[in-house]
């Protein structure tokens, strides 16, 4: 047979379409031929496959004109993902393996050697694959194949070296089935920083527990060495675990960027960038189009420390993706979608010299200064920004007296408590709600309603503000038990959306 068809599984974003590697085989001039809107790094595996052969102590047809087409030809393939699929092909195609290739599905990097290694996004190919009404079978580098064998229900096989997959594909007797991967044992979870270690910054702790309760964006504002980083790592400590389809979606985000870890399955990820991040870093972009730091944080926290230190475009660019938890990168050649939910976490200084309103240093900074600074960040991005809490100094004194308080522990409970209250209720986070969903599950009294309005006019907030406002005090109301949103509950939520210190 001069033909040869092998499935394999390109990436655009978080889809994986099927591609179908056409091998053919013809008399003429040796030549080896890739077509199929392939990269670089695919055109260079026509060197690999061919090394690979010869080192496996496989025929390579030196003497045939090879061409291998990627179809559909109009799709971009990027990876060495292909390199095994194009080695099958070759040996499907000269007859040195006979098995129906129809059932399975090839991805996978070769090394001169005839080594399978690790390719990126074989979750996204799991996922993608298990949707299909094909029952194929996924053979992948043993490496990958961890990753992948999280997918519930997928047929997978694994591999270290091209000769094992030789093996499999013999007919009769000569075969040797390749083994399914063992998915790597559920891990301790890590020793998360405790809330108890943090002194004093009561309205802080606050304003976490609120936080994780409705999944809501929170900034710290306070001078340094007040606790603001301290708090931020321990928001996650507050948050329930990921529930199976919550932890396969951030496991697959993961994985197309190359830094899943099996071991850490389920657990809710921090992302921390630097201040110099650019807005590519930070909501996705490049060629082909990669996710960023807000779409490597689904379904975790992003935090950025100093965030008036940020890039002005990199801060705007993060505006509509807050809004719709998804993230759409367009390019002249191509597109692709990220999912972005995520929870903001964000800390800064009030001023420049970061002393201002401190009890202990008296603040450097002119007015305009100060006004330059906060200015930094726009009012449509401060707008989305659901809670904003000052974290002020604390004498000496005050520090060494105060007590330690709640542990970590105890207020996750009450947030998990209270998670599931939401959830029974309106199949969603509190922070997700939208106008429907706060009339239908926003329900507040008339004294809370003529307290908020009142509020709202004398603060000067837009409509998007007293929507988040709400959500707010529903969560407050959700950590104590309430069935509607009262005074009290509308009063708290308002101290929790702070304007920044003025100067």
């Amino acid at each position: 047979m001069s033909l040869a068809l092998v499935h394999s599984r390109a990436l655009v974003g978080l889809q994986a379409p099927e591609v179908t590697v056409e091998v053919h085989l013809a008399n003429g001039l040796p030549s080896f031929t890739l077509v199929g809107l392939a990269e670089t790094e695919v055109k260079e595996a026509r060197e690999r496959v061919r090394s690979a052969l010869h080192s496996s102590g496989l025929d390579f047809p030196h003497n045939k004109r090879i061409t291998v087409n990627l179809a559909p030809a109009d799709l971009p393939k990027e990876g060495a993902r292909f390199d095994l699929p194009i080695a099958v092909g070759i040996l499907a195609a000269s007859g040195q393996i006979q098995a129906d290739l129809e059932p399975l599905e090839f991805a996978g990097e070769l090394s001169l050697a005839g080594d399978l290694r690790e390719v990126r996004g074989a979750l996204a190919m799991g996922v993608a694959l298990r949707r299909t009404e094909r029952r194929r079978t996924l053979v992948l580098p043993s490496a990958s194949a961890r990753e992948a064998a999280r997918v519930p229900g997928l047929q997978l096989r694994c591999a270290d070296h091209l000769l094992q997959v030789v093996r499999a594909l013999q007919v009769g007797d000569r075969a040797e089935p390749l083994v399914a991967p063992v998915p790597p044992m559920a891990q301790t979870p890590p020793q998360l920083p405790d809330l108890r270690e943090v002194k004093g910054q009561a309205q802080a702790k606050r304003a976490l527990e609120v936080a994780a309760c409705g999944a809501h964006s929170l900034l710290l504002v306070g001078p340094p060495g007040t606790g603001k980083s301290m708090l931020a790592q321990r928001l996650i400590g507050l948050l329930p675990p990921l529930q199976e389809e919550e932890a396969l979606e951030s496991a697959a985000i993961l994985s197309l960027a190359g830094q899943f870890d099996p071991s850490a399955w389920g657990q809710r990820v921090l992302r921390s960038p630097h201040h110099t991040a650019s807005a590519v870093a930070l909501v996705g972009g490049g060629s082909p189009p990669r996710p960023g730091e807000i779409s490597l944080a689904h379904h975790g926290v992003l935090f950025l420390d100093e965030l008036p230190e940020f890039p002005r475009a990199a801060l705007e660019a993060l505006r509509e993706p807050l809004d719709s938890g998804r993230i759409r990168i367009s390019r002249a050649a191509r597109q692709a979608d990220f999912p972005a939910r995520c929870q903001l976490l964000a800390a800064m200084n009030p001023c420049p010299c970061g002393h201002l309103g401190s009890p202990l240093k008296s603040c450097r900074c002119s007015p305009e200064a100060v006004t330059r600074y906060q200015g930094r960040i726009s009012g449509p991005l401060l707008d989305r920004i659901d809670l904003r809490v000052e974290v002020p100094v604390l004498a000496p004194e005050l520090l060494s007296a105060a007590s330690d308080g709640e542990s970590s522990a105890q207020v996750s409970s009450r947030v998990a408590q209270a998670r599931q209250r939401q959830w029974a209720r309106q199949g969603q986070w509190n922070a997700a709600l939208d106008a429907a969903g706060l009339d239908e599950h926003a329900r507040a009294t008339a004294a809370a309603l003529d307290f908020l309005n009142a509020a709202a006019q004398r603060l000067g907030w837009s409509g998007r503000s007293i929507h988040r406002v709400l959500r707010i005090a529903r969560s407050v109301a959700d950590l104590a038990d309430g069935a509607d949103i009262g005074v009290g509950h509308v009063a708290e939520a308002v101290q929790l959306r702070r304007a920044l210190v003025a100067g």
